[in-house]
């Protein structure tokens, strides 16, 4: 049997004056390695600097049918606050990203397919289901400052940062042995209110979500970074372990 297929939707970043759509390359490893899955990567959707809109929603239902996972990087951009009623100023904005992602959440969600959701992508599955964000979590009294140090190296900057908290009864509390957890931490925003459809996974020291699910389905959303050293770290290789076991079923279903 080939590899179940996990679909990435893309971010669009500026390389000098011209937009690129891209994933990162931990993203892939870590689908490939990880989760033992072939990464597909998606153009983001929405209007851009040089085209039209490059897909009608109606296509994307189609799409999700066709593949066994779907997976939401982190990303530098933020979600456009008019996501989540908010008259906030958005803060290093990914419009096309946004066209895209919030029809495919809402698609995967209705078919049952599997979801890995980081950084970012935990704030759009947040938010696609009714929830908000924060937008300074350092700027909100009682809470850590989880955005990373901007003058260390990328190892330092990705390295354990805070404690988690997981929920006693929660899943990825399963799938682990007892101790402590620590996670990366590179984000400015952060969940806000809960969307009514998610359970809590995990805590920081502070009492931030930093993990959630959807009960009923194989979906999960963290605000940390499992693609980074998801090998050696127990916790991300778990992660990226079960998802694989998610999509391979899903794929068995499939076909």
């Amino acid at each position: 049997m080939t590899r179940p297929v996990v679909l990435l939707p893309c971010d669009v970043k500026a390389f000098g004056s011209y937009p690129f759509h891209s994933v990162g390359e931990k993203y892939i490893n870590a689908v490939t390695h990880g989760a033992g899955a072939m990464p597909l990567l998606l153009p983001a959707w929405g209007q851009g600097q040089d085209m039209r809109d490059c897909l009608e929603t109606s296509s994307l239902k189609p799409l999700l049918e066709s593949v066994d996972g779907l997976f939401l990087t982190g990303s530098v951009s933020n979600v456009h606050p008019s996501r989540y009623d908010s008259g906030l100023a958005a803060l290093r904005p990914d419009a096309q990203r946004d066209a895209l992602v919030f029809p495919l959440i809402d698609f995967a969600l209705d078919i049952g397919l599997p979801v890995l959701a980081v950084c970012r992508g935990i704030q759009e599955l947040n938010v696609a289901m009714g929830g908000t964000l924060n937008p300074s979590v350092h700027a909100t009294q009682g809470y850590l400052d989880h955005r990373e140090p901007t003058d260390v190296s990328r190892d330092e900057q990705y390295s354990p940062r805070h404690q988690i908290y997981l929920t006693e009864q929660g899943r990825i509390s399963g799938w682990l042995p007892s101790g402590d957890y620590w996670v990366n931490s590179l984000h400015g925003q952060g969940l806000d209110r809960l969307a009514s459809g998610v359970c809590v996974e995990a805590t920081a020291e502070d009492g931030l979500v930093e993990a959630v699910s959807v009960p009923g389905s194989w979906v999960f959303g963290v605000q940390w970074h499992p693609e980074w050293h998801f090998q050696e770290d127990l916790l991300s290789k778990t992660l990226f372990q079960e998802f694989g076991a998610a999509v391979r079923l899903r794929q068995e279903m499939r076909v």
